[in-house]
Formats: structure tokens, C-alpha cells, sequence
């Protein structure tokens, strides 16, 4: 009798695992839109404000902060419209991670004094989906996913 309820546990396990599966690219397409309308909005914000955003890099003691300010601005709103269709998808997340990256370094150093801290910031939980969404990929509902339909070179699960 244990094994019955075993077996008929696993299968169960089963089936929700496939069922869930099949939701995996609805998950990414999430990810990919929560993070990208976000970038959307703050690159809109620094490229219509390039002077403010070049005295904050200036305060951060971020090298070239005029040309880093447009560089940053740009990438954001160019990257995050990339992730919202999901073009070039895992291309678009290294510039995001970057700044991400150099955001928790300069601009939110002061505030880290543990680990705690730093898992609680927002640009760590950009950085943390930017970085599932490079290696899980953009999912099927994507531009890239039809396009590697299109040539043949739909990646395997």
C-alpha cells in the first residue's frame, strides 16, 4: 500500500511539474517586461536629463560622467525596449547588469553593511532577474524565439 501512495504521489508531482513547465515562457516574458518597462521609464528620465544625471555621476566620482550619463541613458532605453519584445534578449541584459552593477557599487555602497542590506535593494533584484533572464533566455513568447523558429534553431529545454 505505501508504494501506491507513493507512485500515485510522483505522479502527481509529475503532472504539475509539466503543467508548470509549460508556463515557463509566460515566467520569463514576465521577468523580461518587469524589468524592462522599468529601464523604459528611468532611460527616458536620464536621457531627457542628461545635465542632472551627469552632476549625480559626478558626485559618485564615476569617470567621464557626461558621456556615462548618455551611455547609460540611452542603454537603458534602448535595452529595456529590447527585453519588453525580447530582441536580442540575452545581448541587451549585459549593459543592464553593468549598470546595475555599478549602481549597487557607487550609489548604494553607504548603505550596505550586510548581506541583508544588499539583497534588499531594488537594483539587487533587477540584477538578479537581468541575470536569470541571460541564462534561461527569452522564453517562447519572444522576437527571438520566432526568429530561431523561423532558421531552425529553437534551443531545447
Amino acid at each position: 500500500m505505501a508504494n501506491g501512495i507513493v507512485d500515485h504521489g510522483l505522479a502527481g508531482r509529475d503532472k504539475a511539474v509539466a503543467a508548470l513547465a509549460k508556463l515557463k515562457g509566460v515566467a520569463l516574458l514576465l521577468g523580461r517586461l518587469s524589468v524592462g518597462l522599468i529601464f523604459i521609464s528611468t532611460g527616458w528620465g536620464k536621457v531627457h536629463n542628461v545635465e542632472k544625471v551627469t552632476e549625480f555621476f559626478t558626485s559618485l566620482h564615476i569617470p567621464a560622467p557626461g558621456l556615462n550619463a548618455v551611455v547609460v541613458g540611452w542603454s537603458e532605453l534602448l535595452c529595456g525596449t529590447a527585453l519588453i519584445i525580447g530582441l536580442l534578449t540575452r545581448l541587451a541584459t549585459i549593459p543592464l547588469i553593468v549598470s546595475m552593477i555599478v549602481a549597487i557599487l557607487t550609489a548604494k555602497r553607504p548603505d550596505i553593511h550586510g548581506f541583508f542590506d544588499l539583497i534588499g535593494f531594488e537594483e539587487t533584484t533587477y540584477l538578479l532577474i537581468l541575470v536569470m533572464v541571460a541564462v534561461l533566455g527569452p522564453g517562447s513568447l519572444s522576437v527571438d524565439h520566432l526568429l530561431a523558429k523561423k532558421y531552425d534553431r529553437v534551443p531545447e529545454d
